[in-house]
């Protein structure tokens, strides 16, 4: 459900910052929905089974995407001209950065998962970044392409590692192979 949610509104969101679709509007449920509720159930779904990896990531990414709507909603004017007018996006971009270097100790985790997942909290990384210094106005539109393709990178992951948590759990074998954990903390098998 998490991966799910994950994957549906970064493929959404993508899709503005690579210019295939328009405006921040029709983001906004796909923002609250599938990037907060979906993740928040998520996240207490992996606190009643003890992942506290799972429920940090989800919690954490959930939260993420409720406050993001919020600030589209603020900037779209939704909570009145004034909110609109007194807004610095500045501080957009560094809720960015604290975003990147949550992700960053987050990656490492990742890696005594899975694969997938270890590669979605890089394309995560880079996504931040990207976020970061675009919203600073810095480095031109580099920037903003790097957080546009990655954003696109991990819905297509997160498609990917959902289902193949649905598929290899339903069939009782591997049918969409994940790859082993590795590093220096990996589990020993």
């Amino acid at each position: 459900l998490g991966l799910t949610g994950l994957a549906m509104v970064t493929l959404v969101a993508a899709s503005q910052k690579l210019g295939f679709t328009e405006g921040l509007s029709i983001l906004i449920p796909w923002a609250i929905f599938l990037g907060g509720f979906a993740q928040l159930m998520a996240a207490v779904y992996d606190f009643k089974h003890n992942n506290t990896f799972g429920a940090t990531a989800f919690c954490g990414y959930g939260l993420f995407w409720f406050g993001v709507a919020m600030t589209w909603m603020i900037n779209l004017g939704m909570f009145g001209q004034k909110a609109a007018a007194t807004a610095d996006i500045n501080q957009l971009g560094f809720a960015f950065l604290g975003y990147f270097i949550f992700t960053l100790y987050m990656t490492v985790g990742a890696m005594s998962t899975h694969k997938v997942l270890f590669t979605i909290f890089v394309l995560i990384d880079l996504l931040f970044l990207g976020l970061f210094i675009n919203t600073l106005g810095l480095g031109g539109e580099f920037w903003h392409k790097l957080a546009a393709w990655s954003e696109l990178g991990i819905a297509i992951c997160s498609f990917y590692a959902s289902a193949a948590s649905v598929l290899n759990t339903h069939c009782g074998t591997t049918v969409l192979p994940v790859g082993k954990p590795f590093g220096p903390w990996a589990p020993k098998s």
